[in-house]
């Protein structure tokens, strides 16, 4: 288990705990206010549970676009992408943020990820000019999310520049050197800020002072939920086919051979999949991963993930979790009827969630 920067300079200041595989913030008091300026303000908070890894050799470019399920090949340097990682099979291993930096790539993923990534991507590199290292320890992260979060950036002296979607600007501030890192995955509405591990506190304290909010992971967690944006490894077993997930942001259809590609262009050919990622408004308690998804008698979906949570003041209890899709919203079992989880009335809708 790692700890990130914030975990330690925060420990007797805020609730800390596991999260993605690493000790951090779970919040800083109030988990509901901590959504509400992600929602609408501005969230600063610790990405140091997110590791990274380097990639670099003369055989670089085509091998890692030969092992991803996006096109990393056609990067233009200092942009990134969203990845999954995948078995012959098709089925989830990992996911992963890829960026070209020129004379290598940068991988980011969940620090829990880290050493299972680099050991399914090690295995691979046979004659070929490729190494893996890793730099988590000498570079951290700092999320900066929310409608405002542009805003509290430029008041704090951190925008060096207009970053466009999956874009790294590298800037300085007050002699020390840091990437703005633009969210490849545009729903998170996330900028990362790169930068040394030492450098964190003077970071926070600049942005906090800018007028962002300090939100721990729970908070995180929960908008991770309403977004619809599954976890890798929680709403992923080890069956999990790509387009069962929602996540078409992480593939391409034309780059060429890939692990796992043949099953995903059979299934892009075939035009759906039985089942689908959605999203279950449960009228009770949350139910434990794994609680059945029942129309009537019928199984019809299972739960993944989810969580008990305050949205604009008003309780909510969501979930996570795969649904057939005869009980899709716009089917049989549509927006709004009733089914059942755990004997709790519940309702299936699309994701995000609206509320």
């Amino acid at each position: 288990m790692s700890y990130t920067s914030l975990s330690q300079k925060f420990g007797i200041h805020a609730v800390t705990g596991i999260y993605a595989g690493a000790e951090t913030v779970l919040n800083f008091g109030s988990s509901a206010e901590e959504l509400t300026a992600l929602r609408h303000g501005c969230g600063i908070f610790d990405l140091g549970w997110r590791g990274k890894l380097v990639l670099s050799g003369e055989d670089r470019v085509r091998w890692l676009n030969g092992m991803i399920s996006n096109n990393t090949r056609d990067l233009v340097q200092d942009f990134g992408n969203y990845n999954l990682l995948l078995n012959a099979q098709g089925r989830i291993q990992g996911d992963l943020l890829v960026f070209q930096r020129g004379e290598f790539y940068v991988l980011e993923t969940e620090a829990g990820q880290v050493a299972g990534i680099r050991e399914f991507l090690e295995r691979y590199i046979i004659m070929d000019d490729v190494e893996i290292g890793d730099i988590s320890t000498s570079l951290t992260s700092l999320g900066v999310a929310g409608p405002n979060a542009v805003d509290v950036l430029t008041r704090a002296g951190l925008n060096p520049g207009v970053a466009r979607t999956g874009q790294v600007l590298d800037g300085s501030w007050n002699g020390m050197g840091f990437s703005l890192v633009k969210d490849p995955v545009p729903a998170r509405n996330w900028y990362e800020l790169w930068l040394a591990p030492e450098n964190v506190e003077a970071f926070w304290s600049a942005l906090t002072d800018a007028g962002a909010v300090s939100v721990g992971a729970e908070a995180l967690e929960w908008q991770r939920i309403l977004l619809g944006l599954p976890r890798i490894g929680v709403d992923t077993g080890a069956r999990v086919l790509p387009q069962e997930t929602g996540l078409e942001i992480a593939l391409h259809y034309t780059k060429g051979c890939y692990i796992g590609q043949e099953i995903v262009e059979r299934i892009h050919s075939r035009g759906q999949v039985h089942r689908q990622l959605a999203g279950v408004v449960i009228d009770g308690e949350l139910p434990p991963p794994g609680s059945k998804v029942l129309s009537g008698d019928k199984e019809v979906g299972e739960i993944t993930s989810g969580a008990e949570m305050v949205v604009d003041d008003i309780p909510r209890c969501v979930a996570l979790g795969y649904v057939k899709r005869e009980a899709l919203p716009g089917n049989a079992v549509s927006t709004g009827e009733s089914v059942s989880v755990a004997g709790s009335p519940s309702r299936v809708t699309i994701l995000p969630f609206q509320f």
